[in-house]
């Protein structure tokens, strides 16, 4: 009988023994051996199931198996991590043998690199990919949070819970103190001028972090703080169309709430603060002692007797929360069609999209309309045309409102409304503590910013000869922005006075125009060489217009009829113009796919710099050693990748604001006689010497697949040095000018990151179970500034230290009635802060600060695991941020303890509650004395980010029902936060803070609960 031939992945012919013909039986029992191509030895643990059944078994230790086969038309499946799953047909054979060849998608994975693409294998780089996958695993609004946790080396930080926020996202820590430290973003090879805000995350098929400079090279002054590129989806190649719906609704809701005093612990808050300045007496003039509440005593105190609407509270145990008031359940839901086909000449991507999500605060939400239209046509066998094109439109209420953040200092003793349900305007008699809930009337308060976005990318590209092409993309990018704003007689900013209104109008329109040559060739079938030129210019151009009113006569005009306002203040305009000219070369060779070679050169010239250094050259050189492919490692099987490389390259930083290299003009105010007149005098000192901030980078990395794929991963370890930072040089006052800009000073970024992927469990029942683990260490440290190696203790700078570096002094508790002569000495009191001696002279003075911390953690990562059985599938997803300073400027404003607003709850001290948490609250002092202490806590956290829950139905259901898949999923995103900053210490969120941790504009931290439908038909 003849053999059977099977084909593998990679096209080879495998034979498989024939075996004795049988006469057919039920449940005869067939058996064989499984061995991998590579060694010919039996691999354990391979799945063998019947096709279409739950019967099955798996390999033992040297690849052989025994299975009970029913009938003759079966078809076996054998599958297992890092091979090839192959299906084989029984027939009347008894024994089976078959040979399975290793799947090379680890090897031969593409990734996009800039300008082109590179196999995996051949990447010598520092490149993180984010896939369709991560993307796709929990509902979110923006690309950063699917960044978050997913890629080592990347710090994601939210902003906060209000809709329409972005998180804020670097790459291997901060190099730069003016020039900014944002990423560069590329959406299907076009070099965004803004954000990335606008961007519809369905749309996106993957992404790549390009993180050290000789990967960034090519991108040269934009690639001095990383590079994001972004790959949309496109049309597929079978010649069928498919329209896919993904969809989900959901809700969200505040964690928790401030803790705040109640009613009567306010009250008793407000006497204590009175007792500590000899306020609390009762009507003879006695000191009424802590713990002891007089009528006398309370009707002296302003906040409390002396106030009837709050003595009324008092007398009746109010204790209102005003949280409750204003916070409510959310709302998100996201909608998006795709249409996705094509032919072997055309392919096509349609999408559409509505995403809007209501926040927990009424006054804030935010919706976004979005179409996407991706077409590529091969014209001829050397022509191809193609087109991404993206339309959107996106509106965001309620940015720089906060009605929440009234309601942490309102007085719990007072009620919103009279007895007849009428809201009270002034629920006490504090001019400065209105209703938050006036706030909330419709028209009331209007903060409205409108985008209108049109981003595309053309290209035509062209065949010229084998390996030769040639391609010119250009990119236009179109936004107009609109931003209202409306603030009501009756809300606290106008306490009753004139209505105010202002808009703000932008026009921004930039474009990318880029010839790019490459070139291909193969030598001698071991010799692979790669050519990219190009040529690229970006042109901006910004206009602005701005007009604000006072008096508008009425308010449901909101800020629509400017001109009919008693009072038009000076209008506003601007134009705001930059463009970049480059060059750009590129080599990549390997031989034989074991030795790798990089070469990059970037010139880029900039209209932002001076006359006398416009242009800068941007180097960078990478080598790679596939040590897998080696003779004496090539034959080991468990060995699928093991690769070395290094690189050094330098890029630059073009953050710095057009014209800054310029002298500008100041307008001067004189008298004239009695009429006023105005002239100019110069205003700032130009440099034209201002040039990049220059980043060098040099990167060790390890990629590895072991195992057939079971544990795959990188290990990088970097350093760069970040020299010319642009900073303001101090001048002496006498002659004028405060400062200058100059390139001085050094920064240095050290760091490990590690990205691992482990294949734990995949059984014959259908089990799986992969883990994806991310880890980051990052240090920053200035080595110079612009008086060498001297620290610029006023803004917070030391050598060797952070970019941004507390530097105060340390509360060590709070002085006891026992250590009252120690706290005289001091010049401080019972009560109140004790701080730390530092150097020990029996004085507290500026001798005594010292470095407290910073915000940079001393690590970061992220772990997601991922289970899967019979359609049934579940993921979680953990992130955290371990070591770093949080310095909240939330608990500055929220824990005065000085007795007039309602406040967070603290354990203050009295003297019958002698704690070393916080001082006695003291009525005479808006804050306690060294009250920036109390502001500093450990940042550490631990969040669920996300837990999804999902069943994908059988192909012959989804048939039934007219489509070709469907799942239906439910997901809870951040349902726990675990955080000594959040369950000691009453903060909100210890990930939206940063440094200067959000004071009154800061919101809840929310839950979203969604559920959702992924169909393809």
């Amino acid at each position: 009988m003849a053999g059977v031939v099977m084909t593998g992945f990679t096209g080879q012919a495998y034979s498989m023994r024939p075996s004795n013909p049988t006469i057919s039986i039920i449940d005869r029992t067939v058996s064989g051996k499984v061995i991998s191509v590579e060694d010919n030895q039996g691999i354990p643990g391979v799945s063998v199931v019947i096709k279409g059944s739950k019967s099955g078994t798996n390999t033992d230790a040297d690849g052989s198996f025994k299975l009970n086969v029913p009938e003759d038309n079966a078809v076996l499946v054998f599958s297992a991590v890092g091979f090839t799953t192959q299906e084989v047909p029984v027939g009347n054979k008894s024994v089976i043998d078959i040979i399975l060849a290793s799947d090379q998608k680890i090897l031969t994975e593409v990734v996009v690199v800039g300008y082109g693409t590179q196999k995996k294998s051949q990447l010598t780089g520092a490149i993180s990919s984010v896939g369709a996958k991560e993307i796709n695993e929990m509902p979110i609004t923006n690309l950063g949070q699917a960044l978050q946790g997913r890629a080592a080396g990347v710090d994601v930080t939210q902003a906060g819970s209000k809709p329409g926020t972005v998180p804020k996202i670097l790459i291997r820590g901060r190099r730069s103190f003016n020039a900014g430290n944002d990423p560069l973003y590329v959406v299907d090879g076009i070099p965004l001028a803004g954000g990335y805000e606008d961007m519809n995350p369905n749309d996106i098929q993957s992404m790549e972090v390009l993180k050290d400079a000789t990967a960034t090279a090519i991108y040269g002054s934009r690639g001095a703080n990383g590079v994001v590129i972004v790959s949309t989806k496109r049309g597929g190649l079978k010649g069928k169309t498919t329209v896919t719906y993904d969809g989900y609704v959901g809700v969200s809701k505040a964690l928790d709430k401030v803790d705040l005093f109640s009613g009567p612990e306010f009250a008793e808050f407000v006497r204590e603060a009175y007792r500590a300045t000899g306020g609390y007496k009762d009507a003879a003039g006695n000191a009424i002692p802590t713990g002891v509440i007089n009528a006398e005593a309370d009707a002296k105190v302003a906040v409390l007797g002396g106030d009837p609407n709050v003595a009324k509270g008092i007398a009746n145990g109010t204790s209102t929360d005003w949280q409750d008031l204003v916070v409510s359940t959310g709302v998100m839901q996201n909608h998006s069609i795709g249409v996705q086909g094509g032919s072997d000449r055309t392919q096509f991507y349609l999408s559409g999209g509505f995403f809007r999500d209501k926040g927990v605060i009424k006054e804030a939400n935010f919706t976004r309309l979005s179409l996407r239209a991706n077409l590529d046509h091969n014209v001829n066998k050397w022509l191809k045309v193609g087109l991404s094109s993206y339309m959107m439109n996106s509106t965001r209420n309620g940015e720089n409102l906060n009605t929440y953040g009234m309601t942490i200092n309102q007085n719990p003793l007072a009620v919103p409304f009279d007895e007849n349900g009428k809201m009270i305007f002034s629920p006490t008699n504090d001019a400065l503590l209105t209703n938050p809930l006036a706030e909330l009337v419709k028209g009331a308060q209007v903060d409205e910013l409108k985008r209108y976005r049109i981003f595309n990318s053309i290209y035509t590209e062209f065949s010229i000869l084998p390996g030769l092409k040639y391609r010119v993309n250009f990119g236009p990018d179109f936004v107009i922005s609109r931003y209202g704003r409306f603030i009501g007689g009756q809300t606290n900013a106008r306490k009753g006075g004139d209505a105010q209104a202002n808009t703000g109008n932008a026009i921004q329109f930039n474009w990318t125009l880029e010839n790019i040559i490459n070139y291909n060739k193969t030598f001698g079938g071991k010799h692979n060489l790669n050519v990219t030129l190009l040529h690229s210019i970006q042109r901006d151009r910004a206009e602005v217009y701005s007009s604000s009113v006072q008096g508008v006569p009425v308010e449901n005009q909101s800020f629509y009829n400017l001109g009919a306002a008693t009072t038009v203040f000076s209008p506003g305009s601007g134009l705001v113009e930059w463009s970049i000219n480059s060059y750009m070369g590129r080599l990549n060779y390997d031989y034989n796919d074991k030795y790798l070679l990089t070469l990059t050169m970037r010139r880029d010239g900039s209209s932002r710099f001076g006359e006398n250094s416009k242009y800068g050259n941007f180097p960078g050189i990478a080598v790679g050693w596939n040590l897998g492919n080696e003779d004496f490692l090539k034959n080991v099987s468990w060995v699928d990748l093991l690769k070395v490389r290094a690189g050094w390259g330098k890029v630059g930083n073009t953050g710095l604001a057009p014209y800054q290299t310029q002298a500008f003009l100041g307008r001067t105010s004189y008298a004239w006689n009695t009429s006023p007149a105005y002239g100019y005098r110069p205003g700032t000192i130009g440099n034209a010497d201002l040039r990049w901030e220059s980043s060098a980078t040099s990167n060790v990395g390890l990629d590895f697949s072991f195992v057939h794929g079971r544990v795959q991963g990188s290990l990088e370890f970097y350093q760069t040095n970040t020299t010319a930072l642009l900073l303001s040089d101090q001048l002496p006052g006498s002659i004028g000018f405060g400062a200058v800009t100059r390139n001085v000073g050094e920064t240095r970024n050290r760091g490990i990151e590690l990205g691992l992927t482990t294949n734990n469990i995949n059984t014959t029942s259908g089990f799986k179970w992969t883990t994806d683990f991310t880890f980051t260490k990052n240090t920053e440290a200035i080595l110079s500034l612009y008086n060498g190696k001297v620290d610029d203790v006023g803004n917070g700078w030391f050598i060797g230290r952070a970019l941004s570096t507390v530097y105060d002094y340390r509360k060590v508790g709070i002085w006891q009635t026992n250590e009252a002569d120690a706290a005289k000495a001091v010049n401080s009191e019972v009560g109140q802060i004790k701080l730390k001696d530092v150097d020990g002279d029996g004085k507290i003075n500026a001798n005594d600060r010292e470095i407290i911390g910073s915000d940079v953690p001393d690590f970061s990562g992220g772990i997601t695991n991922r289970l899967s059985f019979k359609g049934f599938d579940l993921s979680f997803f953990f992130f955290a941020r371990v070591g770093n300073l949080i310095r909240s400027e939330f608990h500055r404003n929220n824990n005065a303890l000085a007795g007039r607003y309602q406040q967070m709850k603290v354990d203050y001290w009295t003297p019958n509650n002698p704690t070393n948490e916080f001082p006695r609250p003291k009525s005479n002092q808006e804050f306690p004395v060294y009250g920036s202490t109390l502001t500093y806590f450990d940042g550490t956290f631990v969040k669920l980010r996300n837990v999804n829950v999902g069943y994908s139905f059988t192909p012959e259901f989804s048939k039934k029902l007219g489509m070709e898949s469907l799942r239906l999923y439910s997901s809870i995103q951040q349902p726990f936060i675990w955080a000594k900053y959040r369950s000691k210490y009453n903060g909100v969120d210890p990930e939206t803070t940063g440094l200067a941790a959000g004071g009154t504009g800061i919101t809840p931290a929310t839950m979203v609960i969604t559920f959702g439908v992924n169909a393809k038909f």
